[in-house]
């Protein structure tokens, strides 16, 4: 890509027309979307990816981890990519290479083309969400940039829910190999939309020298935190000596890293970002807040499949009515958000989640579907109110050169926060479903009462010995699992009324872009 076929390169271009702006976010959306979609699309396919291409389900997974560890390392480098490239240059190739990637993907012949393709997958999708972000907030005046990031942030909230319900309804009806494929004609209408619509509006390049050192330390130091976080409850984390290795090399690594890149002269992440004191205050609540968002809706469709006897599809169902609402929120809360105070909406959004949560903690192994659904659209206020004012928070008062950096770290945090998420409140969920197990379990003896009457109950059904304690066992199980559900959710709604202090260090008045300079 010539530098030429991108025009005039002043880094201050005026607004989009209004129809053309329409255009624009519509498209952006869509690549974020597509981006986001497959980190989550996979997940439900696993097994069927695993058993087709003759591999173990244990070793089906690395579909998963091979994406989340190259994304992973490739995000906290957009800044720098997008200073050396140009950010449309950089949002083009990425998306072009992605689309590639995911027609490997589904022509995959064996399990290994298949990983290979999902780290060129992870490599190039890392320069897609960030960027879609910056092309957007470019497009767009400054009194309505509030406006287009609440469309644009509602990618992240859409996309996590509708993935496990796309990709298992995908993999019944038609093949796994067409999860990878859709993602072609939407690569490619991005591709010519983006192209004609911001070819002439690209950002400055510098051709800053690579840091080697940085990219050693941030590709050991993040892709070892990675795989621990994806592996971790397969090993049975600090038990394994793996993990244990993992975690020493990823904390000498990343402590290296930030006081290297502090002093580089030509820094591979810009770590001074977080002398800012509103990204600070951002990056933190992001990283928490998307671990207790993430983990709580994991933990969720797994009980409703493994305990309630939901189908993968009506799992998805239940919890889309909560996305369903965020999405339709977002660009409302987005086109006021420059009139309220962010952190009041923020803490809003967190006391909503924390209110979903704790009517979440007080559910039976009788609740129903309805109720299950219904509650969910109190979780889509609170979402609508918690990504747009962090983002608006963590990116307020930087200059126009620090956004692409900002933005990338910022997708990073949330991907680290969904990992996180994911692996530690599953392994919190495992462990208390055990706890009260255990618990349950010590009351099933003659002298309790209760128990005795109920197990009594069965023979008189007919059932033997052998049948009537495998039956009370199924029984506390799912007692277990419940409590253990409830503990999940009490515990992802104190995470979120914990963040109501932090936000408020942030300082107003939150503007979207600092005047260039």
């Amino acid at each position: 890509m010539n530098s030429k076929r991108f025009g005039n390169r002043s880094h201050n271009h005026p607004p989009l027309p209004p129809n053309l702006r329409l255009m624009a976010t519509m498209v952006l959306g869509m690549a974020s979307f597509m981006n986001i979609l497959d980190l989550t699309i996979v997940n439900v396919s696993v097994p069927t990816i695993a058993g087709d291409l003759g591999v173990a389900p244990a070793q089906g997974t690395w579909a998963i981890t091979s994406y989340a560890v190259a994304e992973a390392i490739m995000l906290p480098m957009t800044g720098w990519l997008a200073g050396r490239l140009g950010q449309v240059r950089l949002f083009m190739i990425s998306t072009a290479f992605f689309t590639l990637a995911s027609l490997l993907c589904g022509l995959a012949p064996s399990f290994q083309i298949l990983l290979a393709a999902r780290v060129l997958q992870g490599v190039f999708g890392a320069g897609m969400i960030p960027m879609s972000q910056t092309l957007m907030l470019q497009a767009y005046p400054p009194e309505k940039q509030g406006l287009a990031t609440g469309i644009w942030a509602m990618t992240t909230v859409a996309a996590p829910i509708i993935g496990p319900l796309t990709g298992g309804w995908i993999t019944d009806n038609l093949s796994w190999h067409w999860i990878f494929l859709i993602n072609l004609p939407v690569g490619a209408i991005c591709l010519v939309l983006v192209y004609a619509l911001f070819k002439n509006r690209e950002t400055p390049s510098v051709q800053k020298p690579v840091d080697f050192v940085g990219l050693g330390l941030l590709a050991v130091g993040v892709g070892s935190l990675q795989i621990l976080l994806d592996k971790g409850n397969e090993l049975d984390w600090f038990n394994s000596p793996t993990i244990v290795a993992l975690s020493v090399v990823s904390a000498i690594a990343l402590v290296i890293l930030v006081i290297w890149e502090w002093y580089d002269e030509h820094p591979l992440v810009d770590v001074h970002l977080f002398t800012h004191r509103n990204f600070l205050v951002g990056s933190i609540c992001m990283l928490v807040g998307t671990l207790a968002f993430f983990g709580s809706n994991v933990v969720f469709p797994l009980w409703l499949q493994t305990q309630l006897g939901y189908t993968s599809e009506w799992a998805g169902r239940t919890m889309a009515l909560g996305g369903v609402l965020a999405v339709f929120m977002g660009p409302i809360v987005g086109a006021n958000i420059g009139r309220l105070d962010a952190r009041a909406v923020a803490t809003f959004g967190f006391s909503m989640f924390a209110v979903y949560a704790y009517v979440c903690a007080q559910f039976t192994p009788e609740v129903d579907f309805a109720t299950l659904a219904t509650t969910r659209l109190i979780m889509g206020v609170g979402i609508s109110c918690f990504f747009l004012p962090i983002i608006t928070i963590a990116l307020s008062g930087l200059s126009p050169q620090e956004m692409a950096g900002a933005s990338g770290l910022n997708s990073f945090l949330r991907n680290m926060g969904s990992s996180m998420g994911t692996a530690i409140i599953t392994s919190y969920w495992e462990h208390r479903a055990q706890f009260h197990h255990a618990n349950l379990a010590e009351n099933i003896t003659s002298s309790y009462a209760p128990a005795q009457s109920y197990m009594n109950q069965l023979g008189q059904l007919g059932l033997g010995h052998d049948a009537t304690l495998a039956m009370t066992n199924r029984v506390v199980e799912s007692q277990a699992y419940m409590l253990s559900t409830n503990n999940v959710m009490l515990t992802c709604g104190i995470l979120m009324v914990c963040l109501a202090v932090p936000i408020w260090f942030a300082k107003g008045p939150f503007v979207r872009v600092a005047a260039d300079h």
